[in-house]
């Protein structure tokens, strides 16, 4: 099939009336857990997944990836009007929206993130479409070996980018591993690291690490910040840019769509790092730097488009691969797990009604959110004053609701009290959860393919050095690893050079 029909193929599951509902159930989510800071998608996606097992495969994960991308959305208007980003991506439109905001210019920043959006979320889908089926064709292509070395880059790539020292995102995926080594061994199906509790025989589920590290211990964390939201201003003010207003941001936004969709594709890479990069390069190119941090519209178009763009191709090497690239990712192979739905170079040929369905849904969902956000932000301002401690007893009783319903007993919920007491020394302590979360979910698959090709080497370790991919896929992992440590050791020799 070419693309043309691909692309047919897909709008004609996307715009069934279900499908359309449950992509405008999840944008509108997504939005709503942006704006309100202390939720998230992550905690949100874990707590509607137990409410997704009696959907459709294709309507659930059209639901859950519209969670997502709307989260990017909606995250921007708590950081223009609040400087209070609703979203970890978030953070960099609070520089320049919220001093847009300050000088009167509210509804212009608001409009020129939703416009942002708009266009790198179709250019990202595009990207998505155009490329994913080339990638899957080469991934057919892959052993047991490459598929253990690319997950090898993929968890460096994690430690590498994660935020925080190289030393505890290294100790973090370690223990993320340990944590997927729990249950039965898939080759002699003898228990591992169980300590005689029976319902650890299957492993640790990955919705109760989810709500735990992330739902339980986002509240927890809330909780003990205190809370205070002012409004900018009471009046929004002019709603639509003006054209000469356009002309300056297009290019921010068109440089941003092309850098976020290039960062969202790299494991371990993200929305986070998008718009960080993006205003970083915005900054760089702008005749005169100093106006960022002081309401240069570009210092927020091109974040906002970063991020946005990086949602929608961060599914590339989730669908072609099979490998997460980011915690998100993690959730959403989870979600296909559940549904009998095994993510990899398979799912285009295997399930194409699912596949293009999804992509097709990302065009529908950026367009109901532009529709959604701009005429209703007058709701959203208002939903903005809601105290977090009239939230978080809510969302509490949805975390413990999913999880029992998961496997029907109460073993989960202990599980994750004990993974929200983990979770929040690991953030006493500033250590990123991330690299833990794609570690827990990718070792197990890391472990089967070693094995494997093990086995099919006769043990052999050495012979996975002598093929090209694999050979060359593990030196490219050592040279990550070894440009991130680098600057460390140089900084420790410095210093120890001084003391001398």
């Amino acid at each position: 099939m070419d693309f043309a029909s691909n692309i047919a193929l897909g709008m004609s599951v996307a715009i069934t009336p279900w499908n359309i509902f449950y992509c405008f159930v999840g944008v509108t989510l997504g939005t709503l857990i942006g704006i309100l800071p202390g939720i998230g998608p992550l905690a949100t996606m874990a707590m509607l997944l137990p409410a997704t097992y009696a959907l459709e495969p294709t309507s659930a994960l059209i639901m859950l990836a519209g969670i997502y991308y709307g989260a990017q959305y909606g995250g921007s208007t708590s950081a223009i009007l609040l400087r209070l980003p609703g979203e970890s991506s978030a953070v960099v439109a609070t520089l320049d929206g919220y001093a847009m905001a300050q000088k009167g210019k509210a509804g212009v920043a608001l409009a020129i993130a939703a416009i942002g959006s708009l266009i790198a979320g179709t250019l990202g889908t595009f990207v998505l479409a155009a490329f994913a089926p080339a990638l899957a064709k080469l991934a057919i292509t892959f052993g047991a070996a490459e598929y253990f070395a690319l997950m090898v880059v993929g968890l460096v790539a994690a430690i590498v980018l994660s935020s925080g020292p190289i030393l505890k995102s290294l100790g973090m995926l370690m223990l993320g591993l340990l944590f997927g080594l729990v249950g039965a061994d898939i080759n002699s199906g003898i228990d591992r690291f169980t300590f005689g509790i029976p319902e650890l025989s299957g492993g640790v589920s990955f919705v109760v690490v989810a709500l735990g590290l992330f739902g339980i211990t986002e509240i927890l964390s809330n909780l003990e910040a205190r809370e205070k939201r002012i409004l900018v201003s009471a009046k929004i003010g002019r709603l639509m840019p003006r054209w000469s207003e356009l002309r300056q941001v297009m290019p921010a936004i068109l440089r941003g769509s092309g850098l976020g969709s290039l960062l969202g594709i790299l494991p371990g890479g993200g929305v986070t790092m998008a718009a960080f990069a993006s205003y970083t390069m915005e900054k760089r190119v702008a005749a005169d730097p100093d106006r960022f941090g002081k309401g240069a519209p570009e210092g927020l178009a091109g974040p906002e488009s970063a991020n946005n763009a990086a949602a929608q191709t961060s599914f590339i090497p989730l669908l072609t691969l099979g490998i997460p690239s980011n915690g998100i990712m993690a959730m959403m192979m989870s979600a296909m797990l559940i549904h009998n739905v095994q993510p990899g170079p398979q799912i285009i040929t295997g399930a194409p009604t699912l596949f293009w369905g999804l992509v097709a849904s990302m065009w529908i969902g950026n367009l109901i959110l532009v529709i959604l956000n701009l005429p209703m932000i007058g709701m959203w301002v208002r939903l903005l004053l809601v105290p977090y401690r009239l939230l978080f007893p809510a969302i509490l009783l949805f975390c413990c609701i999913g999880l029992y319903s998961v496997q029907n007993n109460t073993t989960d919920i202990y599980l994750a009290v004990i993974c929200a007491a983990i979770g929040y020394v690991f953030y006493k302590l500033r250590c990123d959860p991330v690299p833990f979360l794609l570690a827990f979910i990718i070792g197990p698959m890391l472990e089967e393919n070693f094995r494997r090709a093990t086995l099919l080497s006769r043990g052999d370790f050495g012979a996975l050095l002598t093929r090209p991919l694999t050979a060359s896929l593990l030196l490219l992992a050592v040279a990550l690893l070894v440009l991130a440590i680098l600057p460390k050791i140089r900084r420790t020799r410095k210093v120890a050079f001084q003391e001398d």
